[in-house]
């Protein structure tokens, strides 16, 4: 037996503690270089769940890619423990392999020379993916990604997403039992984007396979996952539900009313006017707080005809929250 034999379903993914740390050299004048440690990841610990699909997000630098790369084998920790499937990945990278597959948005699996096809017999073979499951994998996704008409024709010839999607398509093939996706969307158009949207729904919904993604297209997150961690300066400052993201960020609601004609600003408790124009003014209020009790002041006292509430925009809520690291740390 294995330890890939038994695994908890509840932590498919594992890390504790695990740090990567780099040597940086530099050029500080002449003939001399100063040596420096980067610390990328910096004692992370979560699991993830079989099955979960998860949002993993941050700005540029903050060490979501090293973290994906630790994952699949590429590179080694510094320090921790990380298991997937109960393999460490590190020591039996060619083992994982066979149960993960991997889709970075800014390069490409695809041989750029060769037609579409001929990248997906390559990978039946490199895998020895037994040909009955071969063909249905290739089948579906040609189906649901649409790539019919794209199978003869060479890679290079292929649009940004067009190519995305033949890659997703690449890194499904062998059933992999976890798909990490590295910017998956980036550069794709909003069609390109509801695509592969929807595909990784379905995939998820009908295979149960486990899905660690991370993007800059908050879009996805929301439309894809229920469960968000944010990364920073190599640390995990949020994992939870993708609903107290807002509050954890000290977000804010927006209540747009539509009056039944133009009146001077509005004036309740718990909240207060953004804008107005004309007959519609767009109130600001406390994620964590009820829209109800705002909603009943408003009506009570103004000639209401419509009104809609919007969620805060995560974008803004993840920057408050890395500001308020940022003062944390200073002070």
């Amino acid at each position: 037996m294995t330890d890939g034999d038994f695994v908890e379903p509840d932590r498919f993914i594992e890390l504790d503690g695990v740090e990567k740390v780099f040597d940086v050299r530099r050029k500080t004048g002449f003939l001399r270089r100063e040596r420096r440690q980067v610390r990328a990841v910096d004692s992370i610990s979560f699991t993830v769940a079989r099955g979960e699909m998860v949002g993993y997000i941050g700005p540029n630098g903050a060490g979501k890619s090293t973290t994906i790369k630790m994952l699949t084998g590429i590179l080694t920790p510094s320090g921790g423990r990380l298991r997937v499937a109960g393999i460490d990945p590190s020591r039996e990278r060619r083992r994982l392999a066979q149960r993960i597959g991997v889709v970075f948005g800014q390069r490409t699996t695809l041989w750029w020379d060769l037609p579409l096809i001929d990248s997906y017999r390559l990978v039946h073979r490199m895998y020895r993916v037994p040909d009955r499951r071969y063909r249905e994998n290739l089948d579906r996704c040609v189906e649901l990604l649409e790539l019919a008409d794209l199978l003869d024709v060479p890679v290079r010839q292929l649009s940004l997403g067009q190519r995305m999607r033949g890659d997703i398509a690449a890194a499904l093939l062998h059933d992999p039992e976890v798909l990490y996706l590295d910017e998956p969307t980036i550069g794709l158009d909003v069609v390109s984007k509801a695509k592969v949207r929807e595909f990784l729904r379905s995939l998820n919904a009908d295979r149960g396979t486990t899905v660690l993604l991370t993007t800059h297209d908050l879009q996805d997150i929301e439309q894809l996952c229920s469960r968000v961690m944010v990364i920073d300066h190599g640390r995990l400052v949020y994992d939870g539900a993708l609903a107290g993201l807002h509050e954890a960020g000290e977000g804010e609601r927006t209540l747009v009313v539509d009056l039944e004609r133009e009146v001077p600003p509005i004036e309740v408790p718990g909240a207060r006017v953004t804008k107005v124009e004309g007959p519609r003014q767009w109130l600001a209020f406390p994620a964590s707080a009820s829209a109800a009790p705002l909603v009943a002041r408003i009506a009570a006292s103004y000639p209401l005809a419509d009104l809609a509430v919007r969620e805060p925009d995560i974008e803004a809520v993840i920057a408050r929250m890395y500001a308020g690291e940022a003062e944390g740390a200073v002070s």
